[in-house]
């Protein structure tokens, strides 16, 4: 910010984030809209989410040498997904790279219910730094 004239000043901003209110006698109004974080989830929606679960446990090669440890990470993943906390999100994590790794068929397939409106709408009622991270890790 420089001195242009007196009273003056020229204001440049780089890379700004949010609202950013320049000048004198500014009134700021802020509102807030209800977000989904306020309300629960359903039964109906979580029994969707586990149905998508099923779906993908079905995709699962039968014959494939990792089978068995592919459908326990995706019982850890269904668990973690459906109580989020700061340990889950590691849970979610490794079992999308797990997959990338083993079984890249599914990969898209996994990433798929990480990223499930379900799954962000029971991490947006964790709410504060659980969110935060999944938004980091995920970016969904």
């Amino acid at each position: 910010m420089t001195d242009s004239q007196g009273d003056r000043y020229d204001v440049r901003a780089d890379d700004v984030s949010g609202q950013l209110v320049v000048g004198r006698d500014n009134t700021v109004t802020r509102l807030e809209v209800a977000s989904s974080a306020t309300t629960p989830v359903t039964e109906r929606e979580l029994a969707e989410l586990h149905a998508e679960f099923a779906r993908v446990r079905a995709l699962v090669p039968q014959d494939a040498p990792e089978a068995d440890r592919a459908r326990e990470l995706l019982d850890e993943l269904e668990e973690s997904a459906t109580a989020p906390d700061a340990d889950g999100l590691s849970t979610m994590a490794y079992v999308r790279r797990w997959f990338s790794r083993h079984l890249p068929a599914l990969t898209e397939a996994v990433t798929g219910l990480v990223v499930h409106p379900v799954v962000i709408h029971l991490v947006e009622l964790a709410g504060g730094a659980v969110a935060d991270e999944f938004h980091q890790r995920f970016g969904a």
